[in-house]
């Protein structure tokens, strides 16, 4: 049987990961394109990131997206998500 205690240091563990990733994708935006995103308006999904964020900076990150995907795997590895929307 598994214990509570094992099971609430995974989660823990799966929500450290996703906070790393958040300031990552974030500290990427802000190096590449120059936006100023806030942690709410960062989603991942699927291993899909979703940004709730204007249209008209939606096309500079959409523009630059190579750069921010490479930049990315620099930062994580194989824990980079594989799309942006």
């Amino acid at each position: 049987m598994i214990e509570i205690k094992g099971l609430l240091l995974r989660f823990s563990n799966l929500l450290f990961s996703e906070e790393v990733k958040k300031n990552s994708i974030i500290d990427v935006l802000h190096q590449i394109v120059g936006l100023q995103i806030k942690p709410e308006d960062v989603k991942i999904k699927n291993n899909v990131i979703y940004l709730n964020i204007k249209p008209i900076y939606k096309n500079e990150v959409f523009l630059n997206k190579n750069k921010i995907f490479s930049k990315l795997k620099e930062k994580l590895g194989k824990k980079t998500p594989l799309d942006i929307l």
